[in-house]
């Protein structure tokens, strides 16, 4: 039988090809398969073949001998079979060579698999020993959710003996690295961002930090840094530090409130901090930058450049302008490499201090220095500082030894050579207990009992700066001053039991400690009661029958036994038998009270009598001011009419008068025009009185004021052949007051003045202006005030011509006087300086006058 066409050389191919790899392995499984197939569908094409065959030599049989005429014999079934026999054993044999061909393959390819793992496997050792050649760590995240792999000999590296712990950075890193690690390793498995950086270990040392995502894992290095990289690794740590440090201290420089600034060697500003630009009123320090705005006027640049210059820090205490406001500041400023570096603190309330402190240590000693009591200050070196006059008069010392500034020792024995220190058995160790004061806290006091028969009270005070101050009081006087008050004591004790007065003294707790024989009649109290010093309300209680207020001890009893408010008071009882005492109550120095009590039954009994006279004369004079009232009104209207009617007929239009008829007619005038002029002063004055003249305030012109005035009086300077000097000085201006009014007052005594004038001489009218005032005064050459009438001048009619040209009811005067207290003034009348009368008014400038009269 013949093969099928191309299965051997499909199975030489098969056989003769051992190519590697997994290309190769999949061409030959191919084949395989290639193989068999073709062997499958050779067998089925030969069966099939020899099956038609067979029919057909059946069907039509050659008359010759023929290729598949044995066949033909056989019959078709059989055929058939056999060739269905032969295709089995074809496809046996087949298989059997593929299977034998794949086994070896399978053979050939484990071998290589496993040379492959050995290789691999060697290269991953080989990748391993290379990667941990040098001290590193690596840690890789393959799942978020596992735990990391880590690779590397941790206790090594890190110092921490579990594996996982080199996770935890703060064990090992410096803290601000471990906060910088943690941060860029959390945004690597986040976000995916890599990063390299340089960390600094608790043990000084630097590691490389280097994170990246590969696939979809995240691996992280860390490696020792040694050589040029570890010294660059700590140049750059340095730069950090001191790019940390440096962004601090300008944080903290622009957040203090004093001026800082950065300048380069020419002086020029370079940076500034926020009260910096606030000082010179800028928007923020860069502005300050950009327009080089300095803080310091010339002379202070000047003075900060010659420092410079000599290689010296700047110091000094400068006026500054700052932000508009002149003040005091200490300028610090030092020289660098590349330039200059400021600040200035505000020493104004430092220096207001100092000088205030100065003026007080001043004042201070030359208080100390007018006391009588001898004051001597050693410092902490226990050199003489200060002593007043009353110290080197006491002892008796040179002041050319005290200006020595003599040590506490050395004074110490000159007094002792002098003999002016007590005698002493042990003078070292009588001086060193008297030291002892340098290293006390108390004041201590000692009494010197001096050869001579003096006594000093002396105290030595420590000073908080160190040192001590002695007090020296001579007491020699003192105590026998003392001994003196002692036997004065008794007398006053038994002069006290002699007086009228009823005199008590209740102690501090309220018990009766002292009382007079008078306070014990006064009251019907047994001596033996006095004698037990009953408590104050046993007092009250036995002397409240007698009293007819009871409410009057209640207040006594609280002003003896009161802590609070102790002070002095008086009181008036009366008692149920019609007599009346004032008493009066005085706190002690002790705590005690002093209570007096005076009769004064006739003097209230007098005194009532003379108020009921005085009620009388006041009713009366009231209404003498209300008759005087009534009848100006009454007066006016008629008076009104009389001058309107003289006047009319002093009118040429009227008709003419002769000489006589004209000269009655003008003296009716004048005489009415005077007689109004007082009915109105009266009016004025009732008007004030009934507290009814309100003043119209407003802006009133002295110069204006004093012409206005000058020209009411005009007319009789002229009679009088008198001259008006009229003198604003610096009152040149406005005040506040009632214009109208004013001209009244200076009218009145301009009147006044001229009716005392003598012929020919001159009234003087000046104003000044003083410490918020103004002050006009009124001068006459007349033959001047009395003093026995200077004060009754200003009353209601009262006049004193005092043989001059002045006639008048008296009104000029009271009238000033009342207005001027309507504005808040004052008006006095003096002799004037060379003789004559000086009147001066003093009006408050700002216009401190009352709406209306009280």
């Amino acid at each position: 039988m013949a093969q099928p066409a191309g299965s051997g050389a499909a199975i030489e191919v098969a056989g003769g090809n051992r190519t590697s790899g997994p290309r190769t392995r999949r061409r030959r499984s191919a084949s395989a398969l290639s193989l068999v197939t073709s062997t499958l569908s050779a067998a089925t094409l030969w069966a099939a073949g020899l099956s038609g065959a067979a029919a057909q030599t059946a069907t039509a049989p050659s008359a010759g001998h023929s290729l598949f005429a044995p066949l033909a014999a056989l019959g078709p079934d059989v055929l058939i079979g056999l060739a269905l026999v032969l295709g089995l054993i074809a496809f046996a044999t087949t298989t059997a060579i593929v299977h034998v061909r794949f086994r070896r393959q399978a053979l050939e390819r484990e071998t290589f698999a496993f040379g492959e793992i050995s290789r691999l496997e060697a290269q991953i050792e080989e990748a391993r020993a290379l990667l941990l050649a040098e001290p590193q760590i690596v840690v890789v995240w393959r799942d978020p959710a596992a735990e990391p792999e880590i690779i590397g000999n941790t206790p090594a590296f890190t110092g921490v003996a579990a594996p996982g712990r080199i996770l935890a950075f703060g064990a090992w890193l410096a803290p601000s690295s471990a906060r910088e690690i943690e941060s860029a390793i959390d945004l690597l498995r986040r976000r995916g961002a890599p990063f390299a950086t340089t960390l600094a270990t608790q043990d000084d040392r630097h590691v490389e930090a280097d994170g990246r995502p590969v696939g979809s894992a995240v691996i992280l290095r860390l490696r020792d840094i040694t050589g040029v990289r570890l010294d660059y690794a700590r140049l750059h740590e340095g730069y950090r530090a001191l790019d940390a440090e440096s962004s601090a201290v300008r944080a903290l420089l622009d957040a203090l409130a004093v001026p800082a600034w950065v300048g380069d060697a020419a002086g020029r500003l370079l940076w500034a901090n926020r009260a910096y630009a606030h000082a010179v009123e800028a928007r923020d320090g860069a502005d300050a930058v950009a327009r080089d705005l300095a803080l310091l006027d010339k002379t202070g640049r000047d003075q900060a450049a010659q420092a410079r210059s000599e290689g010296k820090p700047f110091a000094a205490r400068l006026p500054v302008v700052v932000a508009g406001s002149r003040r005091v500041l200490d300028v610090q400023e030092v020289s660098t490499t590349e330039g200059t570096a400021g600040i200035a603190l505000d020493a104004t309330e430092a220096e207001a201090v100092r000088v205030e402190l100065a003026h007080v240590i001043g004042a201070h000693r030359r208080t100390l220095d007018q006391l009588a009591t001898a004051v001597a200050i050693f410092g902490a070196d226990q050199r003489l500082v200060f002593h007043n006059a009353a110290y080197a008069s006491l002892f008796e010392l040179d002041p050319a030894f005290l200006d020595e500034r003599p040590t506490d020792t050395a004074t110490l024995d000159r007094l002792r050579a002098a003999r002016r220190l007590p005698e002493q058995a042990d003078f070292r160790v009588w001086r060193d207990e008297l030291h002892a004061a340098y290293r006390s806290l108390e004041p201590r006091e000692h009494w010197w009992h001096l050869p001579g028969g003096r006594t000093l009270r002396v105290v030595t005070a420590p000073n908080p700066e160190g040192g001590v101050t002695y007090l020296f009081d001579e007491v020699t006087e003192r105590l026998a001053l003392e001994s003196r008050f002692n036997s004065l004591t008794r007398i006053q004790s038994e002069t006290l039991d002699a007086l009228a007065e009823a005199v008590a003294v209740f102690g501090s707790d309220g018990r009766l400690g002292l009382s007079n024989s008078a306070f014990a009649r006064m009251w019907k109290l047994e001596p033996a009661v006095l004698k037990r010093q009953p408590h104050i309300d046993l007092v009250a209680e036995a002397c409240d029958p007698l009293t007819a207020d009871s409410v009057v001890w209640t207040r006594l009893r609280a002003a003896v036994t009161g802590i609070e408010a102790r002070v002095p008071t008086e009181f008036r009882l009366e008692r149920t038998d019609g007599s009346v005492f004032d008493g009066s109550t005085q706190p002690l120095p002790d705590g005690g009270t002093l209570v007096t009590l005076r009769d004064v039954t006739d003097s209230v009994h007098v005194e009532r009598a003379l108020v009921d006279r005085n009620e009388a004369l006041v009713a009366a004079d009231h209404l003498k001011s209300s008759f005087v009232s009534h009848v100006s009104y009454e007066l006016r209207s008629p008076l009104t009419t009389i001058i309107g009617f003289a006047q009319l007929l002093d009118d040429v239009a009227i008709g003419p008068l002769n000489t006589k008829q004209r000269a009655y007619v003008t003296h009716i005038t004048e005489s009415s025009a005077a007689l109004l002029a007082i009915i109105n002063d009266i009016l004025d004055l009732a008007t004030i009185d009934a507290g009814t003249v309100a003043l119209e305030l407003g802006d009133v012109d002295v110069r204006t004021a004093m012409q206005a005035a000058a020209e009411g009086v005009r007319d009789r300077l002229a009679e009088g052949g008198l001259r008006l000097a009229i003198e604003p000085g610096n009152a040149a201006g406005t005040f506040r007051a009632d214009a109208k009014r004013v001209r009244q007052i200076l009218y009145n005594l301009l009147s006044n003045a001229v009716g005392f004038a003598p012929e020919g001489s001159t009234v003087t009218l000046s104003a000044e202006r003083r410490d918020g005032e103004v002050m006009f005064r009124v001068r006459d050459l007349g033959p001047g005030i009395p003093p026995e009438i200077g004060e009754r001048v200003f009353d209601r009619f009262e006049s004193h011509t005092a043989g001059s040209r002045h006639r008048g009811v008296g009104l000029g005067l009271s009238i000033v006087r009342a207005l001027m207290a309507l504005h808040g003034g004052s008006v006095a009348i003096a002799p004037a300086p060379g003789g004559g009368t000086l009147v001066t008014c003093i009006f408050p400038a700002a216009g401190a006058g009352r709406a209306a009269a009280e």
